[in-house]
């Protein structure tokens, strides 16, 4: 088994990484615009109406929740640039295995390998990963496939 991924293929894994950073980094802005312009509204309309100022503020909570997500989601992926920087990316932090190439290119800023994500979240009994089952380092809205082969 190789000790980490080649020269080309963390390049691929770069370009990869480049691409979502840029529609992530988008995403973070345009709901940051969201926030600012339900504030400027808020702002205006002071003293109308409860409901639409609650209603306001809970969208606002809402949108708050999510810009924090994609915010992490961003770091998250340039930390892994960071990874490919040093040539450690790829390289389960729990097993310093590879991780699973398949699995880096549904999840790029990946830290730990389907094994090491198992091991940490007991199962009682031991079931696979289903669809839509949440790793804590998913890009968000991201699915999972079903149980990813190993090496």
């Amino acid at each position: 088994m190789k000790a980490r991924y080649s020269d080309e293929e963390l390049l691929e894994f770069k370009a990869l990484i480049d691409e979502k950073l840029i529609s992530a980094k988008k995403e973070l802005n345009d709901l940051e615009q969201q926030m600012m312009e339900l504030r400027e509204n808020m702002s205006d309309e002071q003293g109308g109406d409860w409901f639409d100022d609650s209603s306001i503020h809970t969208e606002i909570e809402f949108l708050t929740k999510m810009a924090e997500r994609q915010r992490q989601f961003v770091q998250n992926l340039e930390m892994a640039l960071v990874r490919i920087k040093n040539k450690s990316y790829g390289i389960c932090s729990v097993t310093g295995e590879l991780i699973d190439k398949q699995r880096l290119l549904l999840v790029p800023h990946a830290t730990k390998s389907v094994k090491a994500k198992e091991r940490e979240t007991p199962h009682l009994p031991q079931e696979p990963v289903r669809p839509g089952s949440s790793f804590d380092d998913e890009e968000p809205g991201q699915p999972v496939d079903e149980m990813l082969p190993e090496d």
